[in-house]
């Protein structure tokens, strides 16, 4: 329990994070931003663990999860642009 936990917090971080690599102005605002951040590092991390590109608590681990928010946060501006 304590691992999911601390993968959030860090997922939270890392959102916050993918925000400021990602400047302007997302349609859900700052909440809906980081809990995409935390969704993005979560699953950035967990497929690259699965895919076996690092162990837990390694330095490319924090890579995948800015990479996964980065990523969830793109898809979200473009299927959110496109609804309107």
């Amino acid at each position: 329990m304590s691992g999911l936990l601390g993968m959030i917090i860090f997922g939270l971080v890392v959102g916050a994070l993918a925000k400021l690599v990602m400047p302007g102005r997302d349609p859900g605002g700052i909440i809906v931003t980081i809990l995409l951040g935390i969704a993005g590092s979560l699953l950035g991390g967990y497929f690259g663990r699965m895919m076996g590109f690092y162990q837990a608590g390694q330095a490319a681990g924090f890579l995948m999860s800015l990479a996964g928010a980065i990523l969830l946060l793109i898809l979200y501006r473009v299927l959110v642009k496109r609804r309107s």
